[in-house]
């Protein structure tokens, strides 16, 4: 059709010269909504599969010969309880070592309050969502424990959402003044920023924005860098690990395909040995090629000049020059360009899994060549969100009426505009119910209402011969295809007697 709107098939028509606009707009509007519930029989949502893994480039793993892997948040899982610890800890770092207030002591861990991937802006002391095209996602800028409006933050950025590129991020993410948290240990640090900013605010004392971000960083690090965190863990591998009967099975199904295994950590060796025996067996070591503990990632990836050590089986440090990396011994430091020079494992036979989506991934893939998986667990939880009744019929109907407010602002008469008023509110309103679905602050991690969010652009989707195919992602011209995702395994089956109530 042109741009004219005219009557879809059982609709209304148009109206006569000055008929009553109002009328036929509401008619529209009823009509389009028993239309989208029609559309939406009861079973027809939950058909996307919370355990698929989802491809953005074409892979097949019978061309791959080495796994690696990541340790923390990616052989070893943990539990939520880690957070409030680590949060807790920090606080008192502040308190105790930092000389802060001790009204600090009052403030808890609040689990699910901020999401990964979210930005904070040191000089305005503002945490946000932005999203692939640097526009702050209105609503979802906070200052300390509050949101900030929304003219307020356009009034910040000199009268616009968007935010350049220069200001935003070198390589990693790290740009003049902003500072994008990415990894799941960033949730209690971006917490505790919060919780020390409202403390502030609330109590009318000034803060130097700069020395106060790099206090509580300085702090959050202490707790990783001064091995805190791994006593709590040792302590009690049963309650903080998850997951390890799962581990267990994926490496010994990879060794036995006779695919080689590394393992490249930040952790140090006594601590992984640990969670390892605790998920995999006494006899762990044997599963892999290649074991380098204490990497120092990202500097690990981009860094040509610190060379590997030895460490004995002990986890003592041995003053070998290393000129090869030996299978059953254990590596600490060094560098990706010694890793490959060595071992040769270059390009698409490697494939390698981190939860960082920069300092594990980006490098490997853009720089080297890898194949690279990003263990992002809270894309299941966010699927089995998109799967319930309550976020399909709000986001079909509000896609529904954001079409009706297209076809029908022609209508430029007073009890018109009225009427496509209150269609703009309604359509606000579920936008920010979807969005809160996800997490009431800042929503999904890896959208904003229309746009991936700058977190999402980074993800770039067992047989060991399977091949992954990418899913098919409609442009803003082409029309989703239901088939497009039925093929590519994102649906759950069988499902086919209820496809075709979708017409």
């Amino acid at each position: 059709r042109g741009a004219e709107p005219g009557p879809a098939a059982g609709s209304q028509p148009l109206p006569a010269e000055g008929a009553d606009t109002k009328t036929y707009l509401w008619a529209r509007y009823h009509e389009m909504k028993k239309l989208v519930y029609d559309l939406l029989p009861p079973g027809v949502c939950n058909l996307l599969n919370p355990a698929a893994i989802y491809a953005n480039n074409e892979i097949s793993l019978g061309d791959v010969e080495i796994y690696g892997f990541d340790y923390d948040y990616t052989l070893a899982q943990y539990s939520n309880l880690l957070h409030s610890m680590i949060f807790n800890t920090a606080r008192d770092i502040l308190i105790e070592q930092f000389k802060y207030p001790e009204g600090l002591g009052k403030y808890d861990y609040i689990p699910g309050f901020a999401i990964r991937g979210l930005h904070y802006d040191v000089q305005k002391s503002l945490l946000m969502k932005i999203d692939a095209f640097h526009y702050v996602q209105l609503g979802t800028a906070y200052r300390g424990l509050k949101p900030v409006p929304d003219e307020e933050v356009i009034e910040l950025y000199g009268g616009t959402q968007h935010i350049p590129l220069y200001q935003m991020s070198d390589f990693y993410g790290k740009g003049p003044s902003l500072k994008q948290f990415m990894d799941i240990f960033s949730l209690p640090e971006m917490t505790l920023l919060s919780s020390v900013i409202d403390y502030f605010i609330t109590h009318g004392i000034e803060f130097d924005q700069v020395h106060l971000y790099k206090d509580i960083s300085d702090a959050i690090r202490d707790v990783h860098v001064k091995g805190v965190m791994y006593k709590w863990i040792e302590k009690d591998l049963e309650q903080y690990i998850l997951h390890g009967d799962e581990i267990y099975a994926v490496l010994n199904r990879l060794v036995n395909h006779k695919k080689k295994l590394f393992l490249i950590t930040n952790s140090p060796f006594s601590f992984v040995d640990k969670g390892m025996k605790h998920m995999v067996g006494k006899n762990w070591r044997d599963l892999f090629d290649m074991v380098i503990v204490q990497a120092d990632k990202p500097n690990f990836f981009t860094d040509r000049r610190k060379p590997f050590r030895k460490l004995d089986d002990k986890g003592s440090l041995q003053w070998d020059k290393i000129n090869q990396l030996e299978k059953g011994k254990i590596y600490k430091e060094g560098n990706l360009f010694d890793f490959l020079r060595l071992t040769g494992w270059r390009g698409s036979k490697v494939l390698y899994f981190g939860d960082h989506l920069y300092s594990d991934l980006a490098d490997l893939m853009l720089r080297h060549g890898w194949r690279t998986g990003a263990i992002v667990p809270e894309l299941e939880t966010e699927i089995r969100i998109i799967n319930t009744e309550q976020y399909m019929h709000s986001l079909t109907w509000q896609q529904a009426l954001t079409g009706l407010l297209e076809r029908m602002q022609m209508y430029q008469d007073a009890e018109s505009k009225q009427v496509l008023l209150e269609w703009m509110k309604e359509r606000q309103e579920i936008r920010s119910l979807t969005k809160n679905l996800f997490n009431p602050q800042f929503g999904s991690i890896f959208r904003t209402f229309h746009n991936p969010t700058y977190f999402s652009r980074r993800l770039v989707r067992y047989d060991v011969n399977f091949t992954f195919y990418p899913r098919r992602t409609p442009l803003q011209h082409e029309a989703p295809l239901w088939m497009d995702q039925l093929c590519t395994g994102c649906m759950k089956t069988p499902f086919l007697e209820e496809m075709v109530h979708i017409r």
